[in-house]
């Protein structure tokens, strides 16, 4: 009366599973480099954690007797885990079974690794490494074979987790299609140098088009880290995994929760010298933001995102005081810190992470303006520019803006939602105002100085008049600023901030809806 022989034969289809496509093509992926699907997942989620969902899904074949006498898996495999004992949802692409081409794939298993998501309110992990689309027209030769129209599988789901769940997407090979899609529509996405290439069709298609291109050429990090496609680019495929754990850790495990305090023994009161001469008195001269934000956020804590992409504006999760926070700071070595189509882009974008996930931001702000010029008229941006704005007067997380240096124009106005309560302080080496004074006195001062023997020197001469009125303290008293502090409190009023940030936040789906 006992089932062992179905048991038995269960463990037998499971055995035949885990042996993905074969031993040959197995030896294909590894001789690429490249690490199989199950040894990436045991590589990625705390030891033994794995659950596998549907495993035993794919294609059989039968003798006349109806015994099972070979087994090809589905090319996705589905299932959850832990992450530093969290729980969490993964969706992996095997190469080995038909390039990971939708058309050796069961359309359930993706389906059911986003619902499981969604409806279990787990972040989800998407290892991608093939096409995830249509697949070959190979398939059209074939008995019983059709076209069809096209369908997005679980592209609901995709949509809707985006505003639910923290979602990373990893490229670990060549992704096209329908999978290139999956891969941006994410919260964070990570290339690994070598491996990973992204593109809407591959070089066999492109070339039609008389574009000879190598998968790198057409698709590479250097093309997508830099376009705002893909946020990161590591080594290999185990920093990827490490990537994407730690910036899970920043998050809650979805729109109902909160992110985590973590322990912290870096004293808020804790400050740098240094701080009083980060930012040079030659208003012309770069300074290193980045040194800045590890010296005032906790030691260790800064994840910046997005490094190559809208360069004159860096952005990271950060701790402060343990609280993770989202952080926006502006890098003077691109454009002076001024906001180019592709940093209002990015901006929004963060804006969008923080507000969905609950996080504070804190904005360093070094700002001359909107990028100017033609070809910054030809990239629409003052559109991108003022959608960033939008998204910073509709985000309703605490805000705190520090000044760096400088405030002009429109997109130095949008530093903060000036209709809110302004947690806000300036360095003394604050400079505001509608646009900067060395650009503006020729506009103002046209007569005055085509009517002058020495213009050169009226014009010094009126830039000495004008910085006599220039100092922040003047806008201090009229209050027109909260607070002018010593660099070296940034750190101590940082942390007052996260405190009083901490319990404002709530675990609800927020004012923005996040978009790919």
């Amino acid at each position: 009366m006992s089932w062992q022989r179905e048991v038995d034969e269960l463990n037998r289809r499971a055995q035949l599973a885990e042996q993905m496509g074969g031993e040959e093509k197995v030896g294909r992926q590894l001789s690429r480099g490249k690490l199989t699907a199950r040894e990436r997942i045991r590589r990625l989620l705390d030891e033994g954690s794995f659950q596998e969902v549907g495993k035993l899904a794919g294609r059989g074949e039968y003798d006349a007797d109806g015994a099972l006498t070979d087994f090809t898996p589905a090319n996705f495999i589905a299932g959850r885990g832990r992450i530093d004992s969290r729980p969490v949802v993964v969706g992996v692409d095997d190469f080995t079974v038909r390039g990971g081409a939708a058309d050796a794939a069961i359309a359930g298993k993706q389906i059911i690794a986003e619902r499981m998501a969604k409806e279990l309110r787990l972040p989800l992990l998407r290892l991608l490494d093939g096409t995830g689309g249509g697949g070959s027209v190979k398939s059209l030769d074939a008995p019983g074979a059709r076209t069809y129209v096209p369908a997005n599988p679980a592209w609901d789901l995709v949509v809707d987790n985006l505003v639910e769940v923290p979602v990373v997407s990893l490229l670990l090979g060549p992704v096209a299609g329908l999978g290139a899609a999956r891969a941006v529509s994410s919260h964070y996405s990570i290339m690994v140098k070598g491996l990973s290439q992204l593109f809407v069709a591959g070089p066999p298609v492109v070339a039609r088009l008389g574009e000879d291109l190598s998968k790198e050429e057409l698709g590479g990090y250097r093309i997508h880290t830099r376009n705002g496609a893909v946020d990161d680019v590591v080594e290999s495929e185990d920093e990827a995994f490490g990537r994407a754990r730690r910036f899970l850790s920043y998050l809650p495990a979805s729109v109902h929760a909160l992110p985590e305090r973590t322990a912290c023994d870096d004293p808020a009161q804790r400050s740098s010298d240094w701080l009083l001469e980060a930012i040079p008195r030659d208003r012309r001269q770069v300074f290193d933001v980045r040194r800045i934000v590890e010296e005032i956020c906790d030691a260790g804590s800064v994840f910046e995102i997005g490094r190559f992409f809208g360069r004159s504006l860096m952005t990271a999760l950060v701790r402060v005081n343990g609280w993770p926070m989202a952080l926006m700071a502006s890098d003077p070595y691109h454009y002076g810190g001024g906001w180019s189509d592709a940093t209002s882009q990015k901006a929004m974008r963060f804006v969008e992470l923080a507000e969905t996930f609950h996080l504070p931001v804190i904005n360093l702000v070094d700002n001359p303006g909107f990028v100017i010029g033609l070809a910054a008229e030809k990239a629409a941006t003052i559109r991108h520019g003022a959608r960033a704005l939008a998204t910073i007067y509709r985000a309703s997380v605490p805000w705190c803006s520090v000044i760096l240096r400088k405030v002009f124009g429109v997109a130095g106005a949008g530093h903060s939602n000036h209709s809110r309560l302004q947690y806000r302080m300036a360095w003394p080496s604050g400079d505001w105002g509608s646009l900067p004074v060395e650009g503006g006195i020729e506009a103002a001062y046209t007569a005055e100085l085509a009517d002058s023997d020495d213009p050169e020197a009226l014009q010094a001469k009126i830039l000495e008049r004008l910085n006599a009125v220039r100092s922040p303290m003047r806008t201090a008293e009229a209050f027109m600023v909260e607070d002018i502090i010593d660099p070296r409190e940034t750190r101590a009023r940082l942390c007052e901030f996260a405190e009083l940030a901490a319990p404002l936040r709530t675990p609800q789906p927020g004012a923005l809806h996040y978009r790919p």
